[in-house]
């Protein structure tokens, strides 16, 4: 466990919990690192809903597909990231979505019950890593409703450009990479292919951005 402290000490769940009180955390966990092939389903829709995972290294995605086969992307999952957190809390029988790695990946995986209840070696940071849990799913929150600001937009052209404006806004510049291809960013938007590369095209000629791949500049 220690190669990964470096990544673990970014991780929101363990913000401000000492290195060296971090290896026995982990241990008293019960934590454990499983890899994961491009596109492999980390955890499957209506699976049981015990585990939290943290991005180690490459990334995830976090998808929904209805009865009739569409498919949303709810959110990209980085290094350092937390996902699942919400339903293994919640307690719910099921997962209602899958997470899929969308590149070769290290996953960690912790049992969320070793988490919400106090282990019998009374360990003093446990406190500090439930505090940090709960933050976590707070700014998860809001992170979902700044998508729901971008779905509920009537056009793809209003979707996008909101999507757009607010990852600028993430990353501090006009200028980015998003983390989708083409048919992930429809998927995540909630529209179709090729309706988005129309818009695109059309914002492209109008001087509104400018793109190249994943690459976009607000101009």
């Amino acid at each position: 466990m220690k190669k990964y402290l470096g990544i673990l000490k970014k991780c929101p769940l363990f913000d401000d919990i000492e290195e060296e009180n971090l290896i026995r955390m982990l241990g008293c966990l019960g934590a454990k690192v499983e890899l994961f092939d491009k596109k492999y389903t980390i955890f499957a829709e209506g699976a049981p809903a015990k585990y939290i995972g943290i991005v180690l290294s490459g990334s995830a995605q976090i998808i929904q597909v209805d009865y009739y086969g569409n498919r949303s992307i709810l959110s990209e999952v980085e290094q350092a990231e937390v996902f699942a957190e919400a339903f293994a809390c919640a307690g719910v029988e099921a997962l209602p979505v899958t997470v899929v790695a969308d590149e070769p990946c290290e996953i960690m995986l912790i049992n969320c019950s070793h988490i919400l209840n106090t282990c019998s070696n009374n360990c003093g940071f446990h406190q500090k890593l439930i505090f940090n849990l709960m933050q976590d799913l707070a700014k998860k929150t809001i992170m979902f409703h700044q998508r729901i600001e971008i779905t509920s937009k009537r056009t793809t052209r209003e979707k996008l450009l909101t999507y757009l404006s607010l990852r600028a806004k993430k990353v501090g510049s006009d200028s980015f990479d998003i983390p989708f291809d083409r048919q992930e960013l429809a998927d995540y938007l909630e529209v179709e292919r090729s309706g988005l590369s129309a818009e695109i095209s059309r914002l492209r000629a109008e001087g509104v951005i400018a793109c190249r791949k994943n690459h976009f500049e607000l101009l």
